[in-house]
């Protein structure tokens, strides 16, 4: 098996549920064709550098995944013949992985997120309790100024 990471650019006129709908089909691509899925993000609405298709701005996502290249050719068949995707790109990332290994890091990245989860509820319940000190700004040390004699070499 191989990593690969796509990223897919579509309309930012579509519904929640066509979004949705588009990352569906990618993944179920993926998990019919025995590939592991690391991560699916949604990282939303952004303006593009161009124009791609008369639309100045793009919904974005992004899906991290292990298989074989056959999902890679399928996954990117459907989205040329998709009218709403208007880019997409796929990286293939260095090394091969075992499924084992892909698995064992989405359990682990599953953990993490159900920590940040409940550090970020307990940071909300104690929220109204003030800090034991004040917070210090703190500086940058401002720069020295090189003048031209400075920088040039003795002996020219």
């Amino acid at each position: 098996m191989k990593r690969y990471e796509v990223i897919a650019i579509v309309k930012t006129d579509l519904t929640e549920e066509e979004i949705n709908a588009i990352m569906e089909r990618s993944s179920n691509i993926i998990t019919e064709r025995q590939g592991v899925i690391a991560k699916a993000e949604k990282w939303g609405k952004r303006r593009l550098a161009y124009e791609i298709k008369k639309q100045k701005d793009g919904f974005y996502f992004f899906i991290d995944y292990a298989g074989e290249g056959s999902i890679v050719d399928e996954m990117e068949r459907n989205f040329k013949i998709d009218d709403r995707v208007l880019k997409f790109m796929t990286v293939a990332k260095e090394g091969a992985v075992t499924r084992e290994g892909m698995e064992a890091e989405v359990a682990a990245a599953e953990v993490k997120r159900t920590q940040i989860r409940i550090e970020t509820d307990n940071s909300a319940a104690n929220k109204d309790e003030k800090p034991a000190g004040e917070a210090r700004t703190v500086r940058p040390a401002p720069r020295k100024t090189i003048t031209r004699e400075e920088n040039t070499t003795k002996g020219e």
